[in-house]
């Protein structure tokens, strides 16, 4: 199967774990590392990457690497990934309950209904239910 690979820094991998898998349905496909881990769902594959993480001989490793100058990625912002859901309501309601903090109500746009969620380091998750075929891929 083919699959597209999406990078997340987040601040607790174990956590990050447990949403994605107990809340989304993604799959554990591995967790080697403290500061790393793979879980897919369907054709995407999520790449989970804690700030300064290292390899499993310490050294410094992965998508947490810091750059040259030290800086290192941080979890957050506005980009995010889109999963397709039959009831975006239904779902958001559910994940609202269960605790998981929901950045927007759901909103009617062009071609469905969406919310955003956050995960446990504060990255956004798109929910999506078209309402036009060819929004629905």
């Amino acid at each position: 199967m083919k699959q597209a690979s999406v990078r997340y820094i987040v601040n607790d991998v174990d956590a990050a774990i447990g949403f994605y898998v107990g809340k989304l349905g993604f799959v554990e496909v591995m967790h080697p590392a403290p500061g790393f881990a793979m879980l897919s769902r369907g054709a995407l594959r999520l790449l989970l990457s804690a700030p300064g993480a290292t390899d499993l001989n310490g050294a410094p490793g992965g998508g947490g690497r810091a750059l040259a100058d030290g800086t290192l990625p941080v979890p957050g912002g506005w980009n995010r990934i889109s999963l397709q859901v039959a009831d975006v309501a239904a779902q958001a309601a559910g994940l609202q309950a269960a605790g998981v903090p929901l950045r927007s109500s759901v909103v009617q746009g062009v071609a469905g209904r969406q919310v955003l969620v956050e995960d446990p380091s504060g990255n956004l998750v798109e929910l999506f239910e078209p309402i036009l075929p060819p929004a629905a891929g």
